[in-house]
């Protein structure tokens, strides 16, 4: 029997994933599971910002910065309102042509390209959560 409480992963670490694409969240979630992360999924920008005002603990905002509606990098800023030390990945398809804030420290944001392996995943959800 686990002593881990219900949503909790081994990692201790949650990211919030803001996908609006259903198939690339599926995927995304799966895959972050694997790496014993804890998941809550949101669909749109207003669904990730209840969350947020809750007092569900997250590690990570992971959000595609093209949502429909308020998208991921408004998102961030909003999320940076209520939780000030969160750490945001935005992915994109067109992460080449994304201008991020570039004085945030690389440790509290960054961007992946779509579609991204699932090493790149790993690789920037680990360093940016420092395991």
């Amino acid at each position: 029997m686990s002593d881990l409480a219900p949503n909790a992963s081994p990692t201790g670490q949650r990211i919030l994933l803001v996908e609006d694409s259903e198939v690339v969240r599926m995927l995304t979630v799966e895959v972050l599971e694997e790496l014993d992360y804890s998941v809550i999924e949101a669909a749109e920008a207003q669904e990730a910002l209840r969350v947020l005002r809750s007092d569900e603990h997250i590690d990570l905002l992971m959000t595609d910065i093209g949502l429909p509606g308020m998208n991921g990098q408004e998102l961030a800023v909003a999320a940076r309102q209520l939780r000030p030390d969160l750490k945001v990945l935005y992915a994109s398809g067109y992460a080449e042509s994304v201008e991020i804030d570039k004085s945030e420290p690389a440790t509290r944001t960054d961007i992946i390209g779509k579609p991204f392996s699932l090493d790149a995943l790993r690789d920037k959800v680990q360093g940016m959560l420092g395991n």
